[in-house]
């Protein structure tokens, strides 16, 4: 079995993270990685929680669910109150400054970031906070390079709005390197 990374990115619906799965995914693949991307919503789809996991492997990944969670993300209270269970005790943890963790959690890393207000304030478009998540998720696991994942973003994003999400990557790099 080679090395196996398995995430999970939550917040609501509508706010892009089954977008940041496929993106990650692909930016895999295209590095000669093998992933698998599977998500869910909950019954409200926009505004309930939802999640998208992705698996990437330098082998055949032969199980397409999340068994061994390396790095869970969550954008909102709900979706991290209701998906952060299965974090492995030396997991990164990434979350909006604007969730409350749970007391118990243990984690190997655990990161607290301002994803949510870097897109709405710095970049004035909360659409993005998605990307900014990608920029933040990339700088954390060396699986992938930022050359890989800015290809991959920018074949996904509409046309005119290559330059606000490539800054948007930018911001979420710096979330990390500050």
């Amino acid at each position: 079995m080679g090395n196996q990374f398995e995430l999970r990115l939550s917040g609501s619906g509508g706010q892009g993270l089954i977008l940041a799965g496929i993106i990650l995914a692909e930016a895999a693949i295209n590095s000669g990685l093998n992933a698998i991307q599977t998500q869910s919503y909950g019954p409200e789809a926009r505004g309930g929680a939802s999640k998208a996991e992705v698996i990437i492997s330098d082998a055949e990944i032969d199980f397409p669910k999340v068994q061994d969670l390396n790095l869970f993300l969550a954008l909102t209270q709900d979706a991290c109150d209701k998906y952060i269970k299965g974090i492995n005790p030396n997991g990164i943890v990434v979350v909006d400054d604007s969730i409350t963790l749970p007391a118990d959690l243990k984690a190997g890393k655990i990161y607290s970031l301002p994803i949510i207000s870097t897109a709405t304030d710095k970049l004035g478009k909360g659409i993005v906070a998605n990307i900014v998540a990608i920029g933040v998720l990339t700088e954390l696991i060396d699986v992938l390079t930022r050359e890989q994942v800015e290809g991959a973003v920018l074949a996904r994003v509409p046309k005119g709005t290559i330059d606000l999400n490539r800054s948007a990557l930018i911001e979420g790099y710096a979330l990390v390197n500050n």
